[in-house]
């Protein structure tokens, strides 16, 4: 190999030596026209490109294959002004090696021929090799950070399960980070597309194959993957033919129109539950493909996303169970509308819809004997189905020995014994009242307290409340409860009430019970149900708690008369929730029977739909009014929705609009535009009978 001195010029041969023996790859280029000849490279050079230095020298870098800069028109400007520029060198092997090439240009002179340059290689291998293994660690870093963010906001939207568009806001986080498509299927009694987690559904519109289908599914993935055959993603081809009648075909015929391309392929992702599986999680990658092009770290993301799903669908569902066994529990247990000889009685319950549907407050009528009315309230703390058994053992507790002793004192002092000798956790208080009729025709009211509210007693529109001499809480009396006692005359009211009626977060209870009084002094109905909505539409419109109300109503003498009855018109603000139907058509049952209205079924119908309607279709509170218009009942219910209600023209293949078509059979209706959305309006005449739809009116 020929040294630098001969590549230079003459020079020095320890120069040389030491030129040669340098670990840094070195190389002496010189400029001749278009050409820049390789003149000398030093041994560290010879070793990083594996050839022989005989090979090199001589060889045209701008044109060699072995050597390709970058930026071509760039290692031309770097050549004139003697800067840096990166090369790629092909090894020997066959390697491609990443370099910069440092350049100087040798001034010339009488011993350095003009256009001569000193090129230092530099390896950037182990640089890359580094900076690229940064890159996929911060890359990796970020996906692990938005695979994190993503399942936090998943599990914020499953908080709220009443959400009706959850899992359709899961579905477009998921389209955003993860996939292109997303969509959720959930299983019971039928596939169905689902925007919302939602309790518990017998049926369900657009359903996919009954159930019954998943021991017949051996042709059809999707119906062993909800059967829990299998465990694993399901790749399914939407372009496939599946047997008709399969899950793997309703799939596909739902999904086919959203998935454009000629890649109809989609991941099929099981929402387990804690037994089994409880939908699908159906997503298509970007860029179509099946399992493989949606890769391991999106399908670790996919499959979280589905398992969370699908313990907050078990929730739900659990949830659903225990609040329609608490609820029913709780109606078995509380007594019918009671009846009773020379007073007139009306009762309310409604759980908290918050809660299970069920709690601790109950009461009870009861017809001791001919002349002598038990009347009870209570509370048990808790809102369970403890509480509901609690509250079951106490009233049977107390019906038991009300019909053995007439004083309510010694009643609770009865009570107290067993209670406590039951050892039952739950704290409870009530008050027990006997109301006596005497020789006279009075009625007289003796009533004992054991930690509850005191009762309301209004008389000539002035309302106070009926302390008496207190007491502790069920199962903590020492004995020899005191028993008070009001005499009654006619026309006086007596409310029973549970702490629902008057609690609220953003008031005291005595600023409750001082609303209570002001409300109840200003009822100007003359019959206990119509007190008694009054009472509920004014202070329970939104309730925090269970309330349970019994008014009690002694008859005046004038109750007979015409018209002595309460005003003709009634009104109530009912929440946006299933529940409120029926109170609904409880309300109107009620209305008719004190107005005397004739064929209340018909009205009882009529309102259900109109209500059902509200909640369905409306938004916010709904209103229920009532008139008596002298020749039959005229209900009016009001929601914000401002869109009108609909009637089908009666084909099978239409869907919803029913129940306007019963209104019509049973009633004129219409509707109109309010401050707040729409009224819609019935009026059901007496001695109607359902027949031909009648003109609007």
């Amino acid at each position: 190999m020929r040294g630098p001195s001969a590549a230079l010029g003459p020079g020095s041969s320890a120069l040389a030596a030491a030129l040669g023996a340098t670990q840094i790859p070195l190389a002496v280029l010189r400029a001749e026209r278009s050409r820049l000849h390789v003149t000398w490279v030093n041994d560290a050079l010879a070793r990083a490109v594996g050839y022989a230095a005989d090979d090199v020298v001589g060889v045209d870098v701008l044109t060699d294959p072995r050597v390709r800069p970058s930026d071509p028109q760039a290692a031309l400007t770097a050549l004139a002004e003697s800067s840096s520029h990166p090369v790629v060198l092909r090894r020997a092997d066959g390697a491609h090696v990443c370099c910069v090439a440092h350049l100087s240009a040798v001034p010339a002179g009488p011993d350095v021929p003009p256009g001569t340059l000193v090129a230092a290689v530099q390896d950037l291998t182990t640089e890359l090799t580094a900076s690229a293994e940064q890159a996929a660690l911060v890359a990796e870093e970020r996906r692990e950070r938005r695979s994190l963010s993503l399942i936090a906001r998943v599990s914020d939207l499953l908080v709220d399960v009443d959400e009706p568009d959850g899992l359709r806001e899961i579905a477009a986080l998921l389209e955003s980070q993860v996939v292109e498509r997303a969509r959720f299927f959930l299983f019971d009694n039928g596939l169905w597309a689902a925007d919302g987690l939602g309790p518990y559904r017998s049926t369900a519109r657009h359903h996919g194959p009954s159930g019954r289908m998943l021991s017949r599914c051996t042709d059809d993935p999707v119906g062993r993957l909800l059967a829990g055959a299998r465990d694993d993603v399901l790749e399914l081809d939407l372009a496939a033919d599946h047997p008709q009648g399969t899950y793997a075909h309703w799939l596909a015929e739902r999904l086919r129109p959203d998935v454009p391309g000629d890649d109809a392929r989609v991941v099929v992702q099981p929402v387990p539950g804690r037994r089994r599986t409880v939908g699908l999680l159906v997503v298509r990658p970007h860029g179509g493909g099946g399992v493989e092009a949606l890769g391991s770290h999106d399908r670790t993301v996919v499959e979280l996303v589905a398992r969370r799903v699908g313990l907050s669908i078990d929730n739900v569902r659990l949830y659903d169970r225990e609040h329609r066994l608490c609820e029913t529990l709780q109606r078995a247990m509380l007594p019918e509308q009671a009846e009773v000889d020379g007073l007139d009685v009306w009762t309310y319950y409604s759980p908290n819809a918050d809660d299970a549907q069920v709690g601790g407050d109950w009461y009870d009528v009861l017809q001791i004997d001919a002349r002598t009315i038990g009347v009870v309230i209570g509370d048990v703390v808790g809102h369970d189905v403890e509480a509901a058994a609690t509250m079951g053992q106490l009233r049977s507790v107390v019906r038991s020995y009300a019909f053995d002793i007439t004083t309510p004192g010694p009643v609770l002092d009865r009570v107290d014994q067993l209670f406590g000798g039951m050892r039952i956790a739950r704290a409870a208080s009530l008050v027990y009242s006997a109301l006596h009729r005497d020789d006279a025709g009075r009625w007289v009211l003796r009533y004992s307290r054991a930690g509850h509210l005191p009762l309301l007693h209004v008389r000539d529109g002035q309302a106070r409340q009926l302390t008496g001499r207190g007491g502790l809480l069920i199962g903590f009396g020492a004995g020899g409860r005191a028993t008070d006692e009001v005499v009654l005359a006619p026309g006086d009211v007596v409310v029973y009430y549970t702490d629902g009626l008057v609690e609220r977060r953003d008031r005291s209870l005595r600023d409750g019970l001082a609303v209570l009084e002001t409300v109840a002094a200003g009822v100007t109905a003359r019959d206990a149900a119509g007190i008694g909505e009054d009472l509920l539409s004014r202070l329970a419109d939104q309730p925090e708690d269970d309330v349970a109300v019994v008014v009690l109503r002694v008859p005046g003498p004038d109750d007979q008369l015409a018209g002595a009855v309460s005003p003709r018109r009634r009104r109530w603000a009912l929440p946006s929730e299933p529940a409120s139907i029926g109170r609904a058509r409880h309300a109107v049952l009620r209305t008719c029977e004190t107005w005397e209205i004739a064929d209340a079924a018909n009205a009882e119908l009529v309102v259900s739909e109109l209500v059902a309607n509200a909640v369905l279709h409306g938004w916010g509170h709904v209103a229920l009014q009532l008139h008596d218009t002298g020749d039959g009942l005229r209900i009016e219910v009001e929601d914000a929705n401002p869109t009108p209600p609909i009637t089908t023209d009666g084909h099978p293949g239409r869907v919803g609009g029913f129940g306007m078509q019963i209104v019509e059979r049973l009633a004129d209706w219409g509707w109109r535009q309010s401050r707040a959305g729409k009224v819609v309006w019935a009026k059901v005449r007496p001695g109607e009978m359902p027949g031909a739809a009648r003109p609007v009116t």
